[in-house]
């Protein structure tokens, strides 16, 4: 008998998305919810997750949000866990919030550090350890997924911070992965490369700033949130059972060099 593939399907799961109002989160959320997953989206934008869910219905998924910051510890602690006591543990954890502030480094304050290592790296940290909290109460294996970046693996001018937490997520990740691996929980992240998003608008309208990226890739184009969304359907399951600890480079060939 031949061996079969296992399947992509994500029916009975529940999956937690922060960033889930937009951009690469929503699709994360949606990617998630056409796989058959229940998804709740986390945000700080209530009217982005209104408008969020009503976009998932619409296409036939389940879905629910949280309005959090999840850059306040107690707070993620306190809603998170209400969350899971209602509807019970998370099975997939997206960690897709993040923010940067492209500047020298002789122009950066203190609060552009502040703001980019609470968002980019201590709050993945407090809601993978709420998350994680849940799947080990409940003894079920899991999949955690902090999108990363092609930054995470190299350098950038104007990019110093973003790339110290893209590199701290990488860290993260690899350690989380062997502390969790034992009880069936895996660690992933994916590295996308620059892609067109209203994040990423305002870089994209700087003079010259499109060709520089461009002339680094070797597709030679900025990448789509669709492209992104088959990777987290894949590391969120049975797909991709063996993977652990990994980094999927989404970079359209960034980093071969």
């Amino acid at each position: 008998m031949l061996p079969r593939t296992p399947g992509f399907s994500l029916n009975g799961k529940a999956a937690l998305i922060t960033g889930g109002g937009r951009g690469l989160g929503l699709a994360s959320a949606a990617a998630l919810a056409q796989a058959g997953a229940h998804v709740t989206l986390v945000a700080r934008s209530a009217d982005e997750l209104k408008h969020a869910c009503a976009l998932i219905a619409e296409d036939g998924g389940q879905s629910r949000y949280i309005v959090l910051d999840i850059t306040w510890a107690r707070d993620v602690e306190r809603e998170i866990e209400s969350a899971q006591e209602r509807h019970g543990p998370f099975d997939i954890l997206v960690n897709c919030a993040g923010t940067n502030r492209p500047k020298p480094l002789v122009d950066t304050q203190d609060d552009d550090i502040d703001a980019i290592l609470d968002l980019n790296v201590k709050a993945v940290f407090h809601v993978s350890r709420v998350v994680a909290k849940g799947m080990l109460r409940a003894a079920r294996s899991g999949s955690i997924i902090n999108v990363s970046s092609q930054m995470g693996h190299v350098g950038s001018p104007g990019r110093t911070v973003y790339c110290a937490s893209k590199h701290a997520i990488e860290g993260m990740t690899k350690a989380l992965a062997w502390e969790l691996g034992p009880h069936g929980i895996r660690v992933n992240t994916v590295c996308p490369t620059f892609i067109e998003t209203a994040f990423t608008a305002p870089m994209f309208a700087a003079p010259g700033f499109r060709d520089w990226v461009t002339q680094r890739i070797a597709l030679g184009r900025v990448g789509r949130v669709e492209e992104v969304m088959g990777a987290i359907v894949f590391l969120a399951g049975d797909a991709s059972t063996l993977m652990t600890g990994s980094a999927l480079m989404l970079d359209g060939g960034w980093t071969a060099v």
